[in-house]
């Protein structure tokens, strides 16, 4: 496996694929002045061009910034799932998705391409993650939710049954969202309210 980003979220994933027995060749990162994350080699994406890309993992937390690296490598993807999540019968995982310790993922859920199920998020039956989410450490989604491509859960939120979220949207920190959610929209409180949008 090869890791894009050496940073604390690719700590994590470090630490995942270890604990799967997944061997690192090395990251890439495009900070000169980083060589080594946790004695793994990390070279300069410049070095990187010209490499045979196979079983890669895009290790940057930030959405946007993940999908503009996927964009442009076009690699074969794997997946960091680490032994003490679980997760139920018929959920689909997309190609390089993290998920994290203690992550619950439920009956019939789909999580899409490049996804983040952060440490101890759960996510319950039939919800449907479109690709680039993050749903962050603590949050939870109750069950028959849609959450639209490139969004970010943040921290300790709540989201109640059959909610739909668009895309790139930014859930606050112990938000509880108890309605649908439009694109682009930046949402904090309980109950959510929207305090921006952005176009999309």
């Amino acid at each position: 496996m090869i890791l894009i980003g050496a940073s604390g979220h690719a700590k994590v994933i470090l630490d995942i694929l270890e604990k799967c027995d997944v061997s690192v060749q090395y990251l890439v990162d495009a900070n000169p002045g980083i060589s080594n994350l946790q004695g793994y080699n990390v070279i300069n994406e410049s070095e990187f061009k010209d490499q045979n890309v196979q079983d890669v993992l895009v290790s940057i937390g930030d959405n946007s910034i993940r999908k503009v690296v996927v964009d442009k490598l076009g690699a074969n993807y794997g997946w960091a799932i680490h032994p003490s999540s679980i997760l139920g019968d018929d959920v689909t995982i997309g190609h390089g998705t993290v998920i994290m310790a203690g992550a619950v993922i439920n009956s019939s859920s789909s999580i899409g391409n490049h996804c983040i199920v952060n440490t101890s998020c759960s996510i319950d039956h039939d919800c449907e993650l479109g690709d680039f989410v993050h749903v962050s450490p603590g949050a939870n989604l109750c069950g028959g939710i849609e959450v639209g491509e490139g969004t970010h859960i943040g921290a300790g939120a709540t989201i109640i049954p059959n909610i739909k979220i668009g895309k790139w949207v930014t859930i606050g920190a112990g938000a509880v969202i108890i309605r649908d959610i439009p694109d682009g929209s930046t949402v904090v409180g309980n109950p959510g309210q929207i305090i921006k949008s952005k176009d999309v």
